[in-house]
């Protein structure tokens, strides 16, 4: 079989793309392709300097690409809420929503509210702008939400009685995998509810395997990897745009790298980790994030 390349990515003319952490790497990457084959790519970026230098370098390579940034915190989910709304009124519609942007490993960090900054950004940040997003995803024809994970979500450990390490002593690498399965969980959840008029809503993931990146800035060791283990953004992204684009991608359907323990390689169907396929799980983080973000539920399930 043909290996998957961004090559195969159709043309996205007259459709929007909103993509978070789109200022470097991966995320970059994605905005590159999906503007290349010409949809309208919004870069979703909390850095306005390093996201304007991303949309400045993205129009330099290609003069006729509709990019434009939109500057907010995924740690916020007051900031979050306002650049839903900003982006509504600019667009009628939004064709691809890609949760990409993340942050990993760091020193225990509350946000403003009081949350862990790993649960916070990689999936409540994520949680809002797709249910504030939920009326233009609903507006286009084809809408898809696409959610990048990670292989940690293998090993993490959904804690709902200390989402927020506020009793449990703080772990990194555990906040991390349980941000990171709490991604897979949640579009498990979302899918269930996609139902009547939000039927065509695609729910899809993704991982990258090992990808040289920023997001290991807060991990200098994994930085210095070897580049025959640890993959350019360019090699990274082919499984969020195969998530993102591929017209076989069913409901759930889940990317990640073929080589050796899904480290490296080109995009390919896989099986999610057991734990991510715990309906009773999803349901309640859906639940809890409800709470947290303090929303009503924007999907009624069945």
């Amino acid at each position: 079989m043909a290996r998957w390349r961004d090559a195969d990515v159709e043309a996205l003319h007259g459709s929007v793309a909103f993509i978070t952490g789109a200022n470097t790497g991966i995320g970059l990457q994605t905005a590159r392709v999906l503007a290349r084959q010409g949809a309208a790519v919004v870069l979703g970026c909390r850095s306005h300097a390093r996201g304007a230098a991303a949309l400045a370098a993205l129009r330099a390579e290609m003069p006729q690409a509709q990019v434009e940034l939109l500057v907010f915190d995924l740690a916020d989910v007051e900031s979050v809420r306002r650049a839903a709304q900003e982006f509504s009124c600019r667009h009628g519609q939004l064709d691809r929503l890609i949760c990409n942007a993340g942050v990993m490993a760091p020193p225990e960090t509350r946000t403003a509210q009081g949350l862990e900054l790993q649960f916070a950004v990689n999936h409540l940040g994520h949680f809002t702008l797709t249910a504030a997003l939920l009326p233009s995803l609903l507006a286009a024809a084809q809408p898809r939400v696409t959610v990048v994970s990670s292989t940690a979500a293998a090993f993490g450990r959904m804690d709902f009685d200390d989402l927020q390490f506020a009793r449990r002593a703080y772990q990194p690498w555990a906040a991390y995998g349980q941000s990171k399965l709490a991604n897979l969980l949640f579009i498990r959840a979302l899918a269930s509810r996609c139902q009547g008029g939000a039927e065509r809503l695609g729910v899809t993931a993704a991982h990258p395997g090992v990808c040289a990146t920023e997001l290991q800035r807060h991990q200098p060791g994994l930085q210095k990897l070897p580049r025959w283990i640890a993959m350019e953004p360019w090699q990274g992204a082919l499984p969020t745009l195969r998530a993102a684009t591929d017209p076989a991608a069913g409901s759930l359907s889940y990317y990640g790298p073929d080589g050796l323990l899904q480290v490296r390689g080109y995009p390919k169907l896989i099986a999610m980790p057991p734990a991510a396929r715990r309906d009773g799980d999803a349901e309640r983080l859906w639940q809890c994030s409800l709470e947290l973000c303090a929303l009503d539920d924007p999907l009624k399930g069945p």
